[in-house]
């Protein structure tokens, strides 16, 4: 009788829902955006052009791998246990990752799953890989190192000892905290400790140089302490380092000093701050900014270090997280640019000591008031040295737990725009609202924004294949970020997007204001495609799609802003936008953070403030057709308190504007149809006005009348009473008013405690009220062909669906995923997709229209095979023929599993290549590195070593024949002054006698 009664009062006489049943209401859990939680770890591979991203363990779920590829390409690794992820490396075909709980997981690119896990016995301080090497090695908090098999997946025979322990008995702290491998020689580790660093020597199996830093009495030292500098100091090893090409060493302390030494002898080439040189001798002075001689200079420690070189690896330079003054005001990443390396053999002990007071410092510039935690270097193409090898660009992670990728070396910032998953952006900066509006296909797929960009840094994996399209409305998601940019682009509903491309406006630019800058609003048109973005100061920026008149330069006349009014601000178009989202015009309301923004399909904009004001503006003009507060013409009305205990209607705070819909409808009490704009409030009014033509040409709003609810209204929706259709002013329906077409609508009206149908501007209509729970956000929801119900989001955590016009609840479904306290900033499409918060930078998009399906794994695909590792850099003929040991990767295999174990992959593949070649008549070298040796260790040496005696003796005899060369035309050149002295004699002689 209630269901029969709600239909008589709605005026709506069929049952608009009468076509869904309650099995039909369960929802599928269709995708993720963005990141679950705080970022731990990045991780890059230049080979398959992947960025694996780890998160740390929050409140809000364990720590999980993300590894993106190009455009939607993404892949999610969950962790089997609660911990957080430390270090992500690519190693071919795998991912390796060490977590809070010391587990090593390996996981499968291919197959994009877990293969293997090993935890080893203590806790982990250090995990080293290399591309070409299918060996972990761990070093342990304990001093020692041990090495796990990828391949095998078990623990390697080999265990190397604590060998500062061995050097210095007495000490206590001496875990490891850094270890790196010979960029060029594989057969040498660089270990480092709290204490000092160690070489050690795979093929010695020894260590063959050790580094210990001590800061004499008299030297200022990293921190420049007056207190301390007459004392000799041994600060703490934080990080070690190689030089791209094994030529020096580098160590790092936590008194922020860089120490860079001499591997062949031990001895220190330089020691420095990134102000300071020469800080190990007594006597210098530091220069540091903001140093007094005689104070404490206090310096961040350094986050990370990498020392990179250009494609000539020997063309270097030092790039640096840390090691700042505390009292600097701007803060980033130090460049130091070293230049060519001299060659060690010819230079002077003073050529390679200049050489680290750096040709030149840059400073990449992070944001003001966040440092940077952690980095990761883009090469272009080599995994090898580090990493390290010809970057591109560098992504840093900062304290406030956001992103950051800037050029490499000028630093300049790099927009994720297009360049990076639309999920990292959530973190590049921040998001500060989550806008969802559901845009016509053929309008979106020519939305394809023209701006000038860099080359892509993310170009691996390939989109795999999922369902066609499912509605030809596509789920537009615009975001806002704390910086001041909105990033457009299209979430899906599970299927195929066919326009994977990503817009971006600048609202900052547009406002010409860079500092205090926070949006508030963003609206899109369904069908224009026009944005309207609104910020806690009070203006409106409108955008239009459109080319841009001043691409390539900037402005040659400033534009000053009309307050209180309309400016024309399509000259602050971007420069290096050509054609996309342009500027249009700024309406500066200056009455208050704007609280709501709607764009319609008809060329009007509603704008609400919270101080009550609200205008409509017209973009044919432009012009503000309509502006008042909504206490002028709102008066509260005064309900009995057995109606709604405590409602707000009588607390007497003041109305502003949350919610603004257009639509095309016949009002109560007309006979004819018009536009209608829509104004729900935060204390539970609906206010109605209709949009009239004029006789020249323009519109008039004027206002119909008002509705109360109680609480906040939270939803409008203006449907067609016959069909449950939605009604929006579009341009069809806009054009059928001129041939005097009536649309019977009505609304349905959603606040936190009440849902009402009802028809405008005043009539009561049918109402049903949510005792136990407020509902966060509502929307009507169509289905394909069964008809239309109210959806919405209420804050005991469910969803649920009520038909229409009965509002008898049709279904309830728990979204145990979503955040419940952020389930205010939830929405709900009129497409039955819910999109929801999951924790600070994540969100969940589900149909409610669904089978109760739960989150399925991605089809993408991640690994290339393809995409070859390309061989590791070995040492040059001269290091060989001087008695330096060559160890392959190969060979390393046999010293760190030993002779009983299986050839790999790699080596099985190598040996295949090899027998193609012999069989095809080419010449394959006796031992090629990557490959299996059939000879032992021992016949190997002695293999190596004639061949280095052939190598000498070859040089010999050419010595040799040299030397009888030079020793011949030495007698010829004696013989002929032997000759001529004579003949001068001779000559003398007879002209003196005859």
């Amino acid at each position: 009788m209630a269901a029969f009664l709600r239909g008589k009062q709605a005026g709506i006489q069929n049952d608009l829902s009468a076509g869904i049943l309650p099995g039909a209401f369960a929802p599928d859990d269709q995708a993720r955006f963005g990141i679950n939680s705080q970022i731990g770890s990045l991780a890059y591979d230049p080979v398959q052009s992947l960025l694996a991203i780890g998160t740390n363990e929050t409140t809000f779920g364990s720590g999980q791998i993300y590894v993106f590829g190009q455009q939607r390409v993404q892949a999610t690794f969950t962790l089997p246990r609660r911990a957080s992820v430390k270090t992500l490396q690519f190693v071919a075909d795998r991912l390796v990752s060490l977590d809070t709980k010391n587990e090593v997981i390996i996981w499968d690119l291919l197959t994009q799953k877990k293969i293997a896990s090993y935890a080893p016995p203590g806790v982990v301080a250090v995990l080293v890989t290399d591309p070409m090497l299918d060996w972990a090695l761990i070093g342990l908090q304990s001093g020692d190192i041990i090495a796990y098999d990828l391949e095998g997946e078990k623990l390697a025979p080999l265990r190397l000892p604590n060998f500062w322990r061995e050097r210095s008995p007495r000490s206590r702290l001496l875990s490891i905290v850094s270890m790196q491998l010979h960029p060029r020689d594989i057969g040498q580790l660089l270990i480092g400790y709290t204490e000092g660093a160690v070489i050690y020597s795979f093929k010695q199996n020894k260590p063959i140089k050790y580094f210990d830093y001590e800061v004499p009495a008299g030297a200022p030292g990293g921190n420049s302490d007056p207190a301390a500098v007459n004392t000799a100091r041994r600060p703490h090893l934080t990080q070690v380092f190689w030089h791209p090409t094994g030529t020096f060493v580098g160590t790092a302390y936590d008194d922020a000093s860089m120490v860079f030494w001499d591997p062949k002898d031990g001895r220190i080439v330089m020691s420095r701050t990134l102000t300071d040189t020469h800080i190990n001798e007594p006597g210098k002075q530091s220069s540091s900014f903001g140093n007094t001689p005689g104070t404490l200079s206090l310096k961040e420690p350094f986050a990370r270090i990498a020392w990179c070189g250009k494609e000539n690896p020997d063309d270097t330079g030092i790039l640096i997280a840390g090691g700042f003054a505390t009292t600097l005001p701007q803060k980033g990443l130090t460049f130091l640019e070293l230049g060519a390396t001299p060659v060690y053999a010819t230079s002077s002990w003073q050529v390679l000591t200049d050489h680290f007071d750096a040709k030149r410092q840059h400073l990449l510039p992070t944001p003001p008031g966040a440092d940077i935690v952690d980095f990761c270097l883009i090469p272009r193409s080599s995994p090898h040295f580090a990493g390290a090898q010809d970057p591109i660009a560098v992504i840093a992670l900062l304290t406030s737990g956001e992103l950051i990728t800037l050029s490499f070396p000028s630093g300049h910032p790099i927009s994720p725009t297009n360049q990076l998953h639309p999920s990292i952006s959530f973190l590049h900066p921040f998001v500060t609202s989550l806008s969802v509006a559901n845009i016509d296909r053929t309008r979106w797929l020519g939305m394809v924004e023209n701006r000038q960009q860099g080359p892509q840094l993310l170009k691996g994996g390939a989109e795999g294949i999922r369902p066609m399209r499912r509605h030809e409305a596509r789920n537009i998601v615009q975001m806002a970020h704390g910086d001041g940019t909105v990033r457009i682009w299209d979430a899906g509903h599970g299927d195929e997007i066919e326009n994977t491309r990503m817009l971006q406006v600048d609202i900052a630019r547009a406002l010409n204001k860079f500092e205090e800058l926070f949006i508030t609003r963003v609206t899109m048109a369904s069908t224009t495609g026009e944005l309207g973005v609104g910020t806690a100061t009070g203006e409106v920026v409108i955008y239009r799609w459109g080319g841009n008149k001043l691409y390539g330069r900037e402005s040659p006349q400033s534009v000053q802003t009309v307050a209180g009014g309309l400016t024309d601000i399509s000259t602050r178009a971007e420069p290096t936008l050509k054609e996309g989202l342009q500027p249009f015009v700024l309406y500066d309301m200056a009455q208050g953070p704007i609280s709501a923004v709607k764009m319609s399909d008809v060329g009007f904009v509603g704008i609400g403030s919270e101080n009550g004001g609200f205008s409509i503006i017209d973009l044919r003009g432009p012009a503000v057709i309509f502006n008042a507060s909504m206490n002028d013409f709102i008066k509260s009305e005064k309900r009995s308190s057995f109606l709604k205990k405590g409602s707000s209607q009588a607390s007497g705070k003041p109305d502003w504007p949350v919610v603004i819909e257009f639509g095309v409808m016949t009002l109560e009490g007309d006979n004819y149809s018009s536009i209608a704009c829509f104004v729900g409030t935060n204390m539970g009014k609906v206010a109605t006005f209709k949009i009239l033509p004029q006789a020249d040409g323009r519109y008039t709003a004027q206002y119909a009348g008002v509705s109360a609810l109680s609480d906040t209204i939270v939803s409008i929706t203006p449907i067609i009473t016959n069909s449950g259709k939605l009604a929006p002013a579009t341009g069809e329906s806009v054009a059928a008013l001129r041939e005097g077409v009536q649309t019977h609508g009505t609304l349905v009206v959603v606040s936190q405690s009440e849902a009402r149908i009802f028809k405008p501007a005043t009539a009561k209509g049918a109402h049903k009220s949510f005792d136990d729970f407020f509902c966060e956000s509502a929307s009507v929801a169509e289905t394909v062909d069964r008809g239309c119900a109210l959806v919405g989001v209420f804050g005991d955590g469910t969803t649920r669906a009520y038909s229409i016009p009965a509002l008898k609840e049709i279904g309830v479904s728990r979204l145990s995923m979503l955040d419940k306290t952020r389930l205010s900033s939830s929405l709900v499409t009129s497409a039955g997709d819910v999109f929801g918060w999951t924790g600070p930078s994540e969100v969940a998009m589900l149909s409610v229209w669904g089978t109760g399906q739960p989150l399925t794994r991605s089809p993408n695909k991640l690994f290339n095979p393809q995409a070859v590792v390309p061989p590791r850099p070995t040492i040059s003929n001269l290091q060989w023929i001087s008695g330096t040991q060559y160890v392959s990767p190969t060979d390393l295999d046999l010293l760190i599993g030993g002779p009983d174990r299986p050839p790999s992959k790699r080596m099985l593949a190598a040996a295949a290549e090899e027998e193609r070649l012999r069989r095809s008549g080419a010449s394959a070298p006796t031992h090629t590195p990557g490959t299996q040796s059939s000879e032992g260790w021992g016949d190997f040496m002695t293999r190596q070593l004639n061949e280095r005696t052939e190598k000498l003796n070859i040089m010999g005899d050419g010595m040799d024949k040299m030397q009888e060369n030079s020793s011949g035309w030495a007698e010829d050149v004696n013989k002929y002054v032997s000759k001529q002295k004579r003949n001068m004699v001779l000559g003398a002689i007879t002209g003196k006698w005859l």
